[in-house]
């Protein structure tokens, strides 16, 4: 296989959508190889411009890149630690400032001996051993990507401004915590992550379609005072809560009351995305003018239906975009069939 410029990573439900949008800023971007379900090796494509460009301008729909400055063959034995580790260590080692703090980040996409975790380890240890750069998995500044399939590595050293993501292969992960509803709370920290949102302390926030109440659940660990609508009921946790009130109306019945005004409305309601767009549109007027608002929009698996996912996605945001400013649209990796948008007041 020619060895590839970059390792492109997406959802594989998405990633026709993600190769369109690396095909918009880097026409002559060829895939190489399929290394696993989502993952793609491109060859053609100058990282540095690509990344530069993406990071001016995120997409929606890739989760990470990674460059390529290294392949190497695989056993698929144990060994193959110490061998990377040698290797990659050895040759990526000049690569890194040596004032900037790095981290080693592994994906392994084959069944094999040994974890990413060990690989990380014997890498880092022998590149400490090459430069005086700290390591900090935490805050790292820049990064050595390993990508291991069962036939080969590829290492590349990027900025983690680069990368479109702090975690390897953009697989942004969070605990488990007690008291936990559901696994849409996931979705919602990591729309906080990555859209760099800071609630106020003490907001008033308002949750559209909110059963069974992990999103409240979330926004009350917050700080936030919550009005959390939905029919149905919420987890029996949260009644306990004298910061938030349950009405039992559907969103557009709250509408005819009106509603309050708030500082963050967020919607993960399970409606098509264009309808669902309606309703966040219609309760733009109360959301303050420093007020901000997320919402997830439902799309098919596929482009079967009429017009397909990108269609729907451009109709939604024509309802949105006379209310509301587009600050950030993600396909994040707690997402679904979805993307999610981060608004703001127009």
């Amino acid at each position: 296989m020619q060895i590839p410029s970059l390792i492109l990573t997406a959802n594989p439900h998405f990633i026709d959508l993600a190769w369109a949008e690396l095909a918009r800023v880097q026409p002559a971007a060829q895939r190489v190889a399929v290394l696993a379900e989502g993952v793609w090796a491109v060859t053609a494509v100058n990282f540095f411009t690509l990344a530069e460009q993406w990071r001016q301008q995120p997409p929606i729909f890739a989760h990470h890149i990674c460059p390529v400055h290294l392949a190497l063959p695989v056993t698929g034995l144990v060994a193959d630690v110490s061998l990377l580790a040698e290797a990659v260590g050895a040759d990526l080692a000049a690569w890194l400032d040596a004032e900037m703090p790095f981290s080693v980040q592994t994906r392994i996409l084959a069944d094999l001996p040994y974890k990413p975790f060990d690989v990380n380890t014997a890498v880092a240890h022998t590149i400490q051993q090459h430069t005086p750069a700290p390591l900090d998995v935490r805050q790292p500044a820049q990064i050595l990507s390993l990508v291991v399939t069962a036939e080969a590595a590829y290492a590349g050293i990027s900025l983690a401004a680069h990368n479109l993501s702090d975690w390897a292969g953009g697989m942004h992960r969070f605990a488990r915590q007690s008291g936990q509803i559901s696994r849409a709370e996931f979705k919602l920290l990591e729309a906080l992550a990555v859209f760099h949102l800071e609630l106020p302390a003490g907001g008033v926030a308002l949750d559209l379609g909110a059963a069974p109440g992990g999103w409240t659940r979330i926004l009350r660990q917050k700080g936030q005072f919550v009005t959390a609508v939905d029919p149905a009921a919420l987890h029996p946790s949260l009644y306990q809560d004298k910061n938030m009130r349950h009405l039992r109306l559907s969103a557009e019945a709250y509408l005819q009351q009106p509603p309050d005004r708030f500082d963050l409305i967020v919607n993960d309601m399970r409606l098509d995305a264009r309808y669902s767009a309606e309703l966040m549109a219609a309760y733009a007027p109360y959301l303050h003018r420093h007020g901000r608002a997320l919402m997830t929009l439902k799309l098919p698996e596929g482009d079967g239906l009429v017009g397909g996912r990108q269609t729907i996605i451009e109709q939604a945001r024509e309802i949105l975009n006379p209310v509301y400013t587009i600050a950030g649209a993600r396909q994040l990796f707690h997402n679904r069939s979805e993307i999610t948008l981060y608004l703001t007041p127009e």
